[in-house]
């Protein structure tokens, strides 16, 4: 079954829709400089298993931009238990991991258009339980060559994917 994203209307997208989108957002404004960020938050619920939000966003810096997300719901993830925070992290880590390669491979198809960085944020900061993570999650990130962004610079998961978690 393909996972498929939301947009600002309600429709559902694949990996090249949304591609396609961010590439009509970008070419807008081509003078412009974009960011392409992904980011993953959960929401552990009582019987121990999670909900996953992930978010695709195209941000125009310093002028606004749009997002994408989906949800991975306990059944869907055939996770059936999460019994520490750093497995729910981890598997975040993970499933921002993945789309980023998705969206990556996507956008590579067009080599015309230079004018975006990519990013991972991970739901991990200083503060509070996260803070002892913070060297595994951006050790595995940057072991898969993207940059990373933790709290409070995430914004990509700690806004925009928990809005829909």
């Amino acid at each position: 079954m393909q996972l498929l994203f939301n947009n600002s209307f309600g429709l559902k997208l694949n990996v090249p829709s949304v591609v396609r989108e961010i590439f009509r957002f970008i070419k807008d404004k081509p003078n412009a400089f974009y960011k392409v960020i992904i980011g993953t938050d959960s929401e552990q619920l009582a019987d121990k298993s999670a909900d996953f939000v992930t978010a695709v966003v195209v941000y125009r810096i310093g002028n606004g931009g749009r997002y994408f997300w989906r949800r991975i719901d306990s059944v869907l993830s055939h996770t059936t238990k999460f019994h520490t925070l750093r497995d729910r992290i981890i598997q975040e880590v993970l499933l921002s991991i993945n789309v980023a390669k998705e969206i990556l491979t996507e956008l590579k198809k067009e080599p015309d258009l230079t004018n975006w960085d990519f990013e991972i944020h991970a739901d991990v900061g200083e503060v509070g339980e996260t803070k002892t993570l913070i060297q595994e999650v951006v050790g595995m990130i940057r072991a898969n060559n993207f940059e990373v962004k933790t709290k409070p610079e995430s914004y990509a998961a700690t806004k925009v994917a928990d809005r829909h978690v």
